[in-house]
């Protein structure tokens, strides 16, 4: 048995932890660069505001609907996600973190009532970070985000087309046959998680249009006819488990770093500056995952979408000559690269720099040259770095040639709506006033 907890509209809820007078009002939250919308409030979605939305076609069409748009707030987002995750751990013995606002708990031979446990946690997440959440619990995975998707909509939608009894917390486990039956024809085909708008389209040509439809098709065919994957998909919402509970995640197979600028890009110190800073930060999450890499592979191009300026994009894959995590080996080999794909004359839009052919930490690399400073001091000062950084602030220390202009370097995003980071900075907590 599984239960799936979702945050309901993560990030705009929590921006509204902290600005309790954004409730009740559309609220956006924007992408990288302030461009189109990735999260959306209950009354924006009203709106008809759509998911990916650019802003500037939104503020055109709604320029008198009060629409409050946000930048995205990554490191807030981030840390009320560790906060809410640590809580919905107490659900059960196992938990899967799935994304920044989803997680899977194993309830396997948990006694008692399911939906009254689940309704506790989900009051003691709302009381303690303030993030409203909806919990669905099933036999599958695939089941419970269908239950999870049926709380949501059960609660912004009483009565329609989900009974009140299921908002909030849906256990579909619990339900008579007649009853899940009618939960199930009155749920759309594109609501089953790894059903995509294509797909959907393909089995509503084949005339199936409910979750109800899908569930009575034999598995078999359903392989035959499309894949594999939607096999297992049909198998699920049939009661069989066939997606495995990874308590740990699995380390990434690469790990990459790639922005947007705020503004084009058109000399050489720039680009060093922000390549130097996504090798940095590349570096570290490898470090996270406890990997080592043997290439680097780095990018830059234009903006396509900009067809009166001249087009460039290019990348180069270099090799580290051992396996490794240190920033500064990292940060070296980036910027050799850059300067290898580097060409004057054109705007650049976008660079990045991806780790690749990663190996696990642990396994003793070979000194390659006895001229390098010893590998432990290289971990030992990569280590200090996280510490340091850690406690004080993500940029604290960085490599010299990430520059010293921190958010004040042309290159760097633009985020012109952006919340202090509350809970992660000294200088930001909100102060309370009688």
């Amino acid at each position: 048995m599984y239960a799936l907890l979702d945050g309901n509209n993560f990030y705009v809820s929590c921006e509204r932890v902290f600005r309790p007078s954004l409730r009740g009002r559309p609220v956006i939250v924007l992408s990288n660069n302030d461009g189109c919308a990735i999260a959306r409030s209950d009354e924006a979605k009203a709106l008809g505001i759509a998911m990916a939305e650019p802003w500037h076609l939104i503020r055109a069409k709604l320029p008198d609907a009060g629409v409050v748009a946000l930048s995205a707030n990554f490191t807030l987002y981030g840390d009320m996600s560790n906060r809410m995750m640590s809580l919905a751990a107490g659900l059960g013995p196992a938990q899967e973190i799935y994304s920044i606002d989803e997680c899977f708990v194993d309830l396997t031979g948990m006694p008692g009532d399911l939906v009254a446990r689940a309704d506790a946690l989900r009051r003691r997440v709302l009381q303690w970070t303030g993030v409203p959440c909806g919990i669905g619990i099933a036999p599958t995975k695939t089941l419970a985000k269908l239950a999870n998707h049926v709380a949501k909509e059960a609660h912004r939608k009483p009565g329609n087309p989900y009974p009140r009894a299921l908002e909030r917390v849906c256990n579909l486990a619990a339900l008579p046959a007649s009853e899940l039956d009618a939960v199930l024809q009155a749920t759309g085909v594109r609501n089953v998680w790894g059903i995509g708008p294509r797909l959907s389209e393909q089995l509503q040509a084949e005339g199936v249009h409910t979750v109800l439809d899908l569930v009575r098709l034999d598995p078999a065919t359903v392989r035959r006819r499309f894949s594999v994957v939607v096999e297992r998909t049909v198998r699920e919402l049939q009661g069989q488990d066939c997606l495995a509970f990874e308590d740990v995640p699995p380390a990434r197979k690469e790990v990459s770093t790639t922005r947007a600028f705020g503004v084009a890009v058109t000399t050489l110190p720039p680009l060093q500056e922000a390549v130097s800073e996504y090798a940095s930060r590349a570096a570290f999450k490898l470090r996270q995952q406890d990997s080592h890499a043997a290439q680097v592979l780095v990018f830059i191009h234009t903006n396509p979408f900009r067809r009166g300026e001249k087009q460039y994009a290019k990348s180069v894959t270099l090799r580290l000559r051992r396996p490794t995590a240190d920033t500064g080996a990292i940060v070296q080999l980036a910027l050799r690269g850059l300067r290898e794909v580097w060409r004057p004359g054109y705007k650049i839009h976008k660079a990045g720099v991806i780790l690749l052919d990663l190996c696990d930490a642990g396994i003793e690399q070979r000194e390659l040259d006895l001229e390098d400073e010893p590998a432990p001091r290289r971990r030992e000062l990569s280590a200090a770095l996280d510490r340091l950084n850690d406690r004080y602030g993500r940029g604290t220390l960085h490599a010299a040639s990430a520059g010293i202009g921190g958010d004040r370097r042309g290159w760097t995003m633009k985020q012109e709506w952006c919340t202090p980071h509350y809970t992660t900075d000294w200088e930001a907590l909100p102060e309370a006033r009688a």
